[in-house]
């Protein structure tokens, strides 16, 4: 299948400042791809070339088979950046109705997309009594209307208290899983995005530095593999003479190695006549992964 959005070298500068960097972008349909970088990556600017707000300056793109801001590709993204934009003094479905009405969708999707971002108990009230996780979540009501094929989130958890995150972290997994959409999801929560992006696209000062798998991230140097076994200093010794860097810390050993090399490690302590009592490999938590790639010259 086509990915739902892809570029080639895509460019953008302010003045002298490059803000994106001949960024190539490679997002597969029906996954949760984490977009992430630090603050003046080129995130936003990025978001804002893929809708058509921005033109870029070199490259090309195609969102959904078209280039950005073409109508039929439009009409078939759900987008929210930064915070939404609401009529306060309007009930939570008036502001629904106006946007329906302006994509000429079916009555029935006001009702649908409530159900669908958990607010139909509070529909009738005003939007300015919502508290700011409800009005995230009307914001992607808001995106969901006509049922789009993309889902374009830019920071929705900005603001939000830690109830707020879990509830549009639930929100976000129920709409990849139910609803059939691709979801483009922006943010710098790294332990909130690992935990509902199933691939992730790391860019730095505009340029790319990852892209694939959210499990892939990171170089597989960085993995290790930790063992519990009789002598850890002397299988310190034994592991190096064959060429596997490797540590004491806590009364463990710690193989810097992928986990397809635990057949070999324990191999060569079992053959060194030690007692393995524990293997257990491990990669670094997604934040120590995000910043090797982004502190890479």
């Amino acid at each position: 299948m086509e990915d739902v959005i892809h570029s080639q070298a895509l460019t953008r500068n302010f003045g002298r400042a490059v803000a994106v960097d001949h960024l190539d972008l490679l997002v597969p349909p029906g996954t949760i791809t984490a977009f992430l970088g630090p603050n003046g990556a080129g995130k936003t600017t990025t978001i804002r070339m893929l809708l058509g707000l921005l033109r870029p300056h070199q490259g090309s793109c195609r969102v959904l088979g078209r280039p950005p801001g073409h109508p039929e590709a439009l009409a078939r993204i759900g987008a929210l950046v930064e915070q939404p934009s609401l009529y306060d003094h309007l009930t939570g479905r008036e502001n629904l109705e106006i946007t329906r009405l302006m994509k000429h969708a079916p009555r029935q999707e006001v009702d649908r997309v409530l159900q669908l971002v958990g607010l139909v108990p509070v529909a009738s009230r005003p939007v300015r009594t919502y508290s700011l996780g409800m009005r995230q979540r009307l914001g992607v009501a808001l995106a969901l209307v006509g049922e789009p094929r993309l889902l374009i989130l830019d920071e929705p958890n900005n603001g939000l208290d830690p109830e707020g995150i879990l509830e549009m972290r639930e929100l976000i997994r129920s709409l990849a899983r139910e609803s059939n959409v691709t979801v483009f999801l922006s943010s710098h929560l790294l332990a909130e995005v690992e935990q509902v992006a199933s691939h992730a696209v790391v860019i730095h000062r505009g340029r790319l530095r990852f892209q694939g798998l959210m499990e892939d991230m990171g170089a597989p140097e960085s993995e290790e593999i930790q063992i519990r076994l009789d002598d850890a200093e002397r299988g310190t010794q034994a592991l190096g003479v064959r060429g596997f860097q490797s540590s004491v810390e806590n009364g463990l050993v710690r193989v810097q190695a992928p986990r397809d090399r635990v057949p070999e490690v324990v191999e060569v302590l079992v053959g060194g006549g030690f007692s393995v009592y524990e293997v257990v490999p491990r990669k670094p938590n997604l934040e120590a992964r995000f910043m090797k790639l982004v502190e890479a010259p």
